[in-house]
């Protein structure tokens, strides 16, 4: 059965596609239906209250449906939240479905078929929905739980993420698996370049919301395995465990750098652009023994040349004596 009060967005610039979705919907059983003329309509509603699916067109006016997902993940990261996104198209081809999937669509209706389609998608998503929105809300109380027992001291409360104290304790955890088990360690320091200025003119209100939107960014963007910790109020960083040296480079980094640099994110002040810098101190076996307190002091000390550069600043520890 479908649950009636499923919320659900149809954007599409064409009145007549509208009302032929909403018909089939309502049909179906599903009440909560609101409609968009355009993508910029659409994220204004989605603002005002948030969607479980949204359906909308791939080939529209001045914003087209790839870049309105684009758009709703950043309000879903600030919210969280998680809107099912299904997109209307009589594209095909693995490379343009590829793409998609990419930039966070979930599910396609071929326009040709939309008939068989709606209705046998629409009620999928519906109890992919059921299950997403119950694992977010544990996930809420969770974060909140961890925060009140005595992992405090381990666990940042604003973000859920572990403080520099877990930091250190994982720093040592790493060097100890390096030299039993081989590989290459990474260290990531990332810095917000404008933070004190952008806290200064707006508030601790929104800089506290400003880095719960950063730390979900960052989670979305590493590894399930990397270790994510919030330093202070201007720097996070980053463990993570490779093969061989020759991956712990800028190259294999980038999409983490432009993940913050390049996307802005949603706040309650409007759509905010972020300067960061990341430095990046990678070791193997051969540079053993060091400690944490030698991998934090080099990042520290590299991290104004990402700043200068634009780019991601890195450095190989050298050979122990």
């Amino acid at each position: 059965m479908p649950n009636p009060h499923l919320s659900i967005l149809v954007v599409d610039d064409a009145k007549f596609s509208s009302a032929m979705i909403g018909r089939a919907l309502s049909q179906a059983g599903y009440q909560d239906l609101r409609f968009a003329n355009s993508a910029a309509e659409a994220i204004g509603l989605l603002e005002q209250r948030p969607a479980s699916v949204l359906l909308a067109d791939w080939l529209m006016p001045e914003m087209d449906g790839l870049e309105l997902t684009g758009r709703v993940r950043q309000l879903d990261e600030m919210a969280d939240h998680y809107t099912y996104v299904m997109l209307l198209t009589g594209k095909e081809g693995e490379n343009v479905l590829g793409e998609a999937f990419d930039r966070g669509v979930d599910d396609f209706i071929n326009k040709a078929q939309m008939n068989e389609q709606l209705v046998p998608r629409v009620y999928a998503a519906d109890r992919l929905c059921n299950t997403l929105q119950r694992l977010l809300q544990e996930n809420r109380l969770l974060t909140e739980n961890i925060a009140s027992l005595e992992q405090r001291n381990l666990v940042d409360s604003l973000t859920g993420l572990g403080n520099a104290r877990y930091l250190r304790q994982k720093l040592l955890d790493s060097l100890r698996q390096l030299e039993s088990r081989g590989g290459a360690l990474c260290y990531l320091l990332i810095g917000l370049q404008e933070a004190n200025e952008l806290r200064q003119r707006h508030g601790n209100g929104f800089y506290s919301e400003l880095l719960h939107g950063v730390a979900r960014r960052l989670q979305q963007l590493v590894r399930p395995l990397d270790v994510l910790v919030r330093l202070d109020d201007n720097h996070f960083a980053l463990i993570t465990l490779l093969e061989n040296l020759h991956e712990c480079s800028p190259s294999s980094f980038k999409r983490l750098h432009e993940g913050i640099n390049l996307k802005a994110f949603k706040t309650s002040e409007g759509f905010i652009s972020l300067k960061a810098g990341i430095s990046l101190v990678g070791l193997d076996g051969k540079a053993l023994p060091t400690g944490p307190d030698n991998l934090i002091a080099h990042a520290r000390k590299l991290l104004p040349e990402s700043y200068a550069s634009g780019r991601v600043a890195a450095m190989r520890l050298p050979l122990a004596n």
